[in-house]
């Protein structure tokens, strides 16, 4: 299991991240193997990122094919803040629906509303669970 080293600069900023930032991209690999980046939702854990997805995506199709993933962030914008983790994501059809996870809702919650949707009607949509687990951190 990767560990973040929070007292370091670079660690404490990965961890601020990961607790507020609202979009990550998920990079997957495609069929013929091109780079297939997604921009997701998502909520840290401590140890993984879940992902919501709905089903038959290429995300899932990929996942399915190749559990190697990529993780990152936007970049500030002087170009810098880089933040990316390799590691390997699950579909977990065992998880509990998006709107049965307290604190993915709460992050959430905002934005659904001004979308004018409730946490159930994204828990209908989005109803493929998709737990990603860093295996490597790089950045600057």
């Amino acid at each position: 299991m990767l560990q973040i080293d929070a007292n370091s600069e670079f660690g404490a900023r990965v961890a601020r991240r990961l607790a507020s930032e609202p979009i990550i991209w998920l990079t997957t690999v495609g069929a013929d193997l091109t780079p297939q980046p997604v921009p997701v939702w998502f909520w840290w854990d401590g140890q993984t990122a879940l992902i919501y997805s709905k089903p038959g995506t290429p995300k899932l199709r990929n996942i399915a094919r190749s559990p190697r993933v990529a993780l990152h962030f936007n970049n500030n914008d002087d170009g810098g803040d880089i933040v990316v983790f390799a590691g390997t994501a699950q579909i977990d059809q065992g998880a509990p629906a998006l709107s049965e996870v307290a604190a993915y809702i709460e992050k959430y919650a905002a934005r659904i509303a001004r979308m004018g949707q409730t946490a159930a009607y994204f828990a209908q949509e989005y109803s493929v669970a998709i737990h990603v687990t860093p295996t490597g951190l790089r950045g600057f």
